[in-house]
């Protein structure tokens, strides 16, 4: 029986939906975290009678037809690319970006990948890296003997001594945009690869071709909405229990089918 089949799917479909709430609530505190949400779209349709089909000789015409739909599909799980709040941390290598813009990370193979995770700290070398030791921007050295690091909202990254020197600029920290952000692939620990449906990466600096500014001393939040997703849990839960009753109606239906004599 076609209910069989298709309450099947909506019981996957809202597991799905579950699956994509749950990794949302786990991340809540998860640094530069934009939420997920599950989009869905219907299945086929079996075309009993096509709308606009003739009905009589005489060219009358079906005004609706018959169509029976088949079931659901996860058509898309995306990252909502809203920004999350900035809390002030103070620290000299926490960074956030302030509007559009990613920072561009090496990672051990060589490729580029890209985050939004500015919880920035200092290799053995006095390179700036990410919480998992990766170079940032192509790998600003600090010296030794410097004081501290202060990074300029254009992403000027400077020295400061302690023997009255003036500040040595070190580099530039980059921030990388994209067309569509949404298109980036998630590989784990905050960063993202480029892929053919963001467009390439348009490497430039903050404050420039759309690309945000940068915030010294501040990281960004995680972007779920946790009230949100406890009620789209809710219904989530309410929308599998009622595609199971579906299937409980169908198997008592089809039991009463077997048993007529």
């Amino acid at each position: 029986m076609n209910p069989l089949q298709i309450a099947a799917t909506g019981m996957a479909a809202q597991q799905t939906r579950v699956s994509t709430i749950a990794n949302n609530i786990a991340n809540m505190s998860t640094t530069a975290y934009s939420a997920r949400r599950a989009t869905f779209v219907d299945l086929m349709y079996r075309q009993e009678v096509t709308p606009g089909a003739l009905s009589s000789r005489s060219g009358t015409i079906v005004p609706g037809g018959i169509q029976l739909g088949i079931g659901v599909r996860t058509g898309s799980v995306v990252a909502e690319q809203t920004q999350g709040a900035l809390s002030a941390t103070g620290g000299d290598l926490d960074i956030a970006v302030e509007g559009r813009g990613w920072f561009d990370v090496e990672l051990p193979s060589g490729e580029t990948a890209y985050t939004r995770d500015g919880r920035f700290s200092l290799s053995p070398d006095g390179v700036i890296v990410t919480a998992e030791g990766f170079a940032v921007s192509g790998g600003i050295a600090v010296p030794e003997n410097a004081r501290s690091v202060r990074i300029s909202a254009e992403g000027q990254v400077f020295a400061v001594f302690n023997d009255g020197t003036l500040p040595q600029e070190l580099g530039l920290l980059g921030v990388t945009t994209f067309a569509n952000d949404q298109g980036l692939e998630a590989l784990g620990g905050n960063l993202f690869r480029v892929t053919e449906a963001s467009g390439p990466a348009l490497g430039g600096f903050a404050g420039l071709d759309g690309a945000g500014f940068l915030r010294q001393g501040f990281l960004e939040d995680s972007s779920v909405d946790v009230v949100s997703e406890i009620a789209d849990l809710i219904e989530a839960q309410r929308g599998y229990e009622l595609n199971s009753k579906v299937m409980t109606a169908a198997d008592e239906m089809l039991a009463a089918t077997t048993r007529i004599r």
